[in-house]
């Protein structure tokens, strides 16, 4: 007997498992306790809630029709896959492909369920991402119906677009792991859903104050090192290409992270560094790198690092005082500046500093290694193609999140918004319960309740019962 078939290598499956898990951390629980410590303390867990929700609406959907649509058989020419299960034996033990890029890249030599789940928990975090748009007024309702129809009508075609051999994949952009697909993706359908649903209470947007720094730092820290899984498993194998993203990624994120914090001390009105300010500076690192990771060299890392830092936090500063239509929509946790400005920069930048040098794939005999170069090594074409790939991922996704919320909205009669009332309580009452019950009014109604019990008659004898006795005497 043998443990695994022969086109199966048990160190790039292994990696594939690992990466995906590290991946699927970024969101539960690392958004979770990102998101859920950002928010107001009223709001804590309805954003746990619509987190842990979407990554498994997202896994039904996937396995039941979307990972086909992102990564199989064409439907409509190079626009979209053919919604297809993947629940039959076959398609989870037999070996991995993506039909369309056959021969333009080493077999997988994993099974195709590694590949369902690798992807899974990349298209999981996309819609995850935006909920910090919408946060603190959208219909828990109306969420669920919405993150199946999102997956299927945007997430899949941008991925089959870019990712699945499609349109923009065959004129040769780059996406390295999702700076458009998912980053871009996400700040521009997060952005549009706020504007059709408004804004927050003008209460809950003047008194904006995370409830629990501490839990924001659990979740930035898993976030930043689950990004090792998301752009390390992207090459598909256990690669020295792996290896780099790793450390691009990492490198771009310090030097983001630090800019942002320098730029908070020597620019902003309080000349003072903060932690919110250096998580943000995190997230525009990771973000910006995405689509480069195993791209560019070092230095495109640190350039990338402190172009996209550097932008997103003029842009954060700048536009929603005095630019339309930002200042008119409230993002409220600005998933439009530090995913979709950042992921659109990081990626145009892959269209200059990409170098042809950083093999991604050896060739054998008369077969070339697989690289890539942006303008600055003599492909001017490619920051076009980039543009271009930008372009359409903006233009389709806020068209469609559009008129999915329009479809749920009159076809379906459902109201996108919560009432005012249920907006000034929060999760009480949306979900019934709180993160953090008051312990103090607990003990205050216990000791009301026991106030109000009648005494018992002393016993005809005088004596205490031997229970009565290990009552305390003020509760007696």
């Amino acid at each position: 007997m043998v443990p695994y078939p022969s086109w199966l290598n048990a160190g790039d499956n292994s990696w594939q498992l690992t990466a995906a898990t590290l991946v699927g951390l970024m969101s539960i629980p690392a958004l979770a306790v990102l998101y859920g410590g950002l928010v107001q303390k009223k709001w804590a867990m309805n954003t746990i809630m619509m987190v842990f929700c979407t990554f498994c609406l997202t896994l039904i959907t996937w396995v039941l029709w979307a990972f086909k649509m992102g990564f199989g058989t064409p439907l409509v020419h190079t626009f979209l896959g053919d919604p297809r299960t993947i629940l039959g034996h076959a398609a989870e033990q037999g070996q991995a492909n993506i039909p369309l890029l056959n021969g333009l890249m080493p077999n997988f030599r994993f099974p195709n369920s590694s590949l369902a789940y690798f992807q899974f928990v990349f298209a999981a975090i996309t819609p995850i991402l935006f909920i910090g748009s919408v946060i603190g007024r959208i219909s828990f309702k109306v969420w669920l119906v919405l993150v199946p129809l999102w997956i299927t009508f945007v997430y899949a075609v941008n991925a089959f677009l870019l990712w699945g051999g499609g349109y923009w994949a065959g004129k040769g952009a780059l996406d390295f792991s999702g700076g458009y697909v998912i980053h871009l993706a996400a700040g521009v359908s997060g952005f549009t859903a706020a504007a059709v649903i408004g804004p927050r209470l003008r209460r809950d947007r003047e008194r904006a104050i995370p409830n629990n720094l501490l839990f924001v730092a659990v979740g930035a820290g898993i976030l930043w090192l689950g990004w090792n899984g998301f752009n390390g498993g992207d090459p598909y194998f256990a690669s020295h290409d792996a290896a780099a993203a790793v450390l691009n990624t990492n490198l771009a994120t310090a030097v983001a992270m630090m800019t942002w914090i320098i730029m908070d001390m020597t620019i902003s009105a309080e000349k003072k560094p903060t932690f919110l300010g250096g998580v943000n500076g995190m997230i525009c690192g990771l973000v910006g790198i995405t689509p480069a990771a195993g791209y560019v060299n070092g230095f495109g890392a640190i350039v990338i690092g402190l172009a996209c830092s550097s932008i997103v936090w003029v842009a954060w500063y700048y536009l929603p005082k005095y630019v339309w239509p930002f200042n008119k929509v409230d993002d409220a946790l600005g998933v439009v500046y530090t995913h979709g400005i950042a992921g659109l920069f990081g990626g145009l930048l892959v269209g200059l500093l990409a170098d042809p040098n950083m093999i991604v794939y050896l060739g054998l005999g008369k077969n070339p290694n697989v690289a890539t170069e942006g303008l600055f090594y003599g492909h001017p074409k490619q920051l076009a193609i980039q543009a271009g790939a930008a372009l359409t991922i903006i233009v389709w996704d806020s068209v469609v999140t559009f008129l999915i919320l329009m479809l749920i909205k009159h076809v379906f009669r459902m109201k996108l918004r919560l009432p005012d009332d249920v907006l000034e309580i929060g999760d009480v009452a949306v979900h019934g319960e709180e993160a953090y019950p008051s312990d103090e009014l607990v003990s205050v109604g216990a000791k009301a309740l026991a106030d109000e019990a009648p005494r018992p008659a002393p016993p005809p004898d005088g004596k205490v019962p031997e229970t009565a006795r290990l009552v305390p005497k003020d509760d007696a």
